[in-house]
Formats: structure tokens, C-alpha cells, sequence
């Protein structure tokens, strides 16, 4: 049987399984307390949370919530990024920062988005996935490029027209 504290973390780590739509595992391997505080404070501006956990723990929630990982996935020093399906793309974005790659202390392990588990390297690939706003201005481009084209072209026949008769009008004045 589990001691109460073990008891007490793999409760609170089921609970936020279920609150969670995503979650991404990563490796931590040589970061400093201040790189660690660093990394949680960025992942928290994108309104997700960052946790350390024992694999032996989450082996267990994760067996029990029904997710199966590879061997070698929960091994070392884990830790999970989870909250909504933003906030985990937050996440994956922060991780794969170029100045956390550059360091080489955090990998990517695997995920889970909405209810699918995600080997490492697509885990990795949700930092490549726009986030709202951007795809929001991607689909405003996609809607207003047509119109702003097509305003374009209607002005252009009156405006061509008003050259060409002010260039026959200069040409004109320059006869006499």
C-alpha cells in the first residue's frame, strides 16, 4: 500500500489528468532552480502548469487513465506541462524556445492532446501549431486578400482612365 503522501500526489495528478485537454511530457536533465522557476513562469503566462513527477507515480495515473506510453518514455527526471489545448500548445512553445534548445536540457518525450498520446517528436511538433490569434490573422488575411484585391481592380480602370486623359490633355498642350 502507498503512503499517504504517494496517495495524496497520484490523486492530485488524476485530478489534473481530467481537468487537462493536453499534457506534454519532457526530459529535465542539468537545469538549475533558476532555470526551472524561469521555465515554469514562462509556461504559466500561457495559462498552463509545469510538474515534476515521480515515474513511478505517473506510470500509474497514466495506466489507470488509459494511456500507454513506450518503454523509456517516463524514465529519468520527468516533468509535465498540461492545462487546455492553448495553453498546451503555450507550453510546447515554450519548451521548444530556441534558447531552451540551445541548452539542451529539456527533450521532448510525448504527449497527450484531447485525448490522443503523442510520441516524442509529435509532441514537439505542437510549438509548430498556431495558436488563436494567429490563426485568427491568417483566416482575416484569407478573407480580406480577395476583397482588398477585387477593391484594387475596380479603382484601377477609373484612375487608368483619368491618366490616360490627362496624358492626352498634357500631350495636347504641348502641340499648341
Amino acid at each position: 500500500m502507498p503512503n499517504i503522501v504517494n496517495r495524496m500526489v497520484v490523486s492530485e495528478l488524476t485530478r489534473d489528468l481530467d481537468e487537462a485537454e493536453g499534457m506534454v511530457l519532457v526530459s529535465f536533465a542539468g537545469l538549475s532552480v533558476e532555470e526551472t522557476e524561469e521555465l515554469r513562469g514562462n509556461i504559466a503566462e500561457k495559462d498552463a502548469r509545469l510538474r515534476m513527477v515521480r515515474n513511478n507515480l505517473a506510470r500509474m495515473v497514466f495506466k489507470e487513465q488509459g494511456y500507454e506510453f513506450p518503454d523509456g518514455t517516463l524514465e529519468g527526471n520527468t516533468a509535465v506541462a498540461f492545462g487546455s489545448t492553448e495553453a498546451t500548445l503555450g507550453a510546447a512553445k515554450v519548451l521548444a524556445d530556441p534558447k531552451v534548445k540551445k541548452a539542451g536540457k529539456v527533450k521532448f518525450r510525448a504527449g497527450i492532446l484531447e485525448g490522443s498520446v503523442l510520441n516524442g517528436p509529435d509532441a514537439a511538433a505542437l510549438a509548430d501549431v498556431p495558436d488563436k490569434d494567429q490563426l485568427r490573422g491568417q483566416l482575416l488575411g484569407v478573407i480580406s486578400g480577395p476583397a482588398r484585391a477585387l477593391a484594387t481592380i475596380i479603382s484601377a480602370v477609373p484612375s487608368s482612365m483619368a491618366r490616360v486623359i490627362q496624358a492626352h490633355a498634357d500631350q495636347e498642350e504641348s502641340a499648341d
